[in-house]
């Protein structure tokens, strides 16, 4: 019985693992998740993506530009980014790799 209840245990805790709800954002009524990458010498410097680009470029955009600024606000506590390839740019030049759009900038220290 013991065994069971651990082993129910080890189950429910390993299908809690994965994305939560704070990397997910509803754009037009389609579900996209996003994530962003830091450097440990540098956590201001940010790589960000979201997607799937191929479902909306507005929707994988508006995700990875939510999750730059949710990594700025944590880290330094303001939401102002310095942009090196940003959420502004026309849909031709948007940079999508692996059908995520990808967003790179940097923290702007308050």
């Amino acid at each position: 019985m013991k065994k069971a209840w651990v082993s129910s245990t080890l189950l429910v805790l390993l299908a809690a693992c994965g994305s939560s709800d704070l990397d997910t954002i509803t754009f037009e009524g389609a579900r996209f998740t996003g994530d962003y990458r830091v450097d440990r010498s540098d956590r201001a410097a940010f790589v960000a993506r979201g997607g799937p680009a191929s479902v909306s470029l507005d929707g994988a955009r508006q995700a990875a530009k939510f999750q730059a600024v949710q990594h700025c606000i944590s880290y330094l506590g303001t939401s102002d980014v310095a942009w090196v390839n940003g959420p502004d740019v026309a849909d031709a030049a948007l940079v999508v790799e692996d059908n995520e759009v990808v967003l790179s900038g940097r923290c702007r220290e308050p």
